[in-house]
């Protein structure tokens, strides 16, 4: 059974996520997670310095949480009644990071989706400060959904790579099996002047057709200095329906996951962008 956890501030943005989760994985067996972490909500609250008082917002703030979340898996049952997916409450007392993390190491976790805003919405950033943080920092791939962003199946997945890390095998099965019902053509981008793989780009290249079966693969070369511009432009040329970067230091993540290299270049991401982590589970 796929194990899905979906992080939410309960805005419109973090619904239109869940949303998206149910209908990528609408063919599959699948266990929902919708997890609030409300440890800032209850330290942003007045109280003077007193234990009880403390204690007495913790457990009003986790019956609001419960209470929301439940009617937050009343909607999506509605939009969506899959008898294949089952849906469960997770009000956490913690920072969101953390508890994101715990819960992947408790249940095991495949994948974590949610909007890249949350309730503040601010339009003049890619990613809200939750999403940047999930994305750079929990041990688990991660898939972002746009404001606003209506679902249509991933056929064309962009996965831009320099071919020089190990790729994790379980996370490029999610892949394969997520790109196998859909059909999907996976472009896999290599951005460099020299068209002339190292012997250790070839075996990554090789463990990746191995582990990818079930995608129609496309490999090509962009001889562009600026790896940003470079995917930007790939996603508009050929009408990208996701975007998969691998995070490691020796990654293209950093280039799209700052804010501040992001608004220089004026590269707002408008479809599902998937993060792999390429960390130890």
């Amino acid at each position: 059974m796929r194990k899905v956890l979906v992080p939410t501030d309960f805005s419109e943005n973090a619904f239109n996520a869940l949303k998206y989760a149910c209908q990528i994985f609408k063919y599959e067996k699948c266990e929902f997670f919708i997890l609030h972490a409300y440890a800032d909500e209850v330290y942003a609250a007045e109280v003077k310095n007193e234990r009880l008082a403390l204690e007495d917002i913790k457990y009003k703030s986790y019956e609001k949480v419960v209470a929301k979340t439940e009617l937050t898996i009343q909607r999506i049952e509605e939009y969506s009644p899959n008898p294949r997916h089952l849906f469960k409450v997770v009000a956490a007392f913690g920072m969101l990071v953390d508890e994101v993390n715990d819960w992947v190491n408790q249940e095991n976790i495949d994948i974590v989706v949610m909007g890249t805003r949350g309730s503040t919405n601010d339009r003049k950033i890619t990613f809200g400060s939750n999403a940047l943080q999930v994305l750079k920092f929990v041990n688990c791939p991660v898939l972002t959904i746009p404001e606003g962003y209506n679902y249509h199946p991933p056929k064309e997945i962009l996965f831009p790579t320099n071919y020089l890390i190990p790729y994790k095998r379980r996370e490029l099965k999610l892949l394969s099996e997520l790109t196998g019902s859909y059909r999907s053509t996976i472009h896999v981008l290599h951005i460099d002047r020299n068209k002339k793989l190292s012997l250790r780009q070839e075996d990554n290249q090789k463990f990746m057709k191995e582990c990818l079966r079930k995608a129609s693969l496309v490999f090509e070369t962009m001889a562009l200095e600026d790896k940003s511009i470079a995917i930007s432009k790939y996603i508009v040329h050929k009408d990208i329906d996701m975007l998969i970067i691998v995070n490691s230091r020796h990654s293209y993540v950093d280039d799209m996951l700052y804010k501040s290299t992001i608004d220089k270049l004026g590269l707002h991401i408008k479809i599902p962008f998937l993060v792999l982590q390429n960390l130890a589970r």
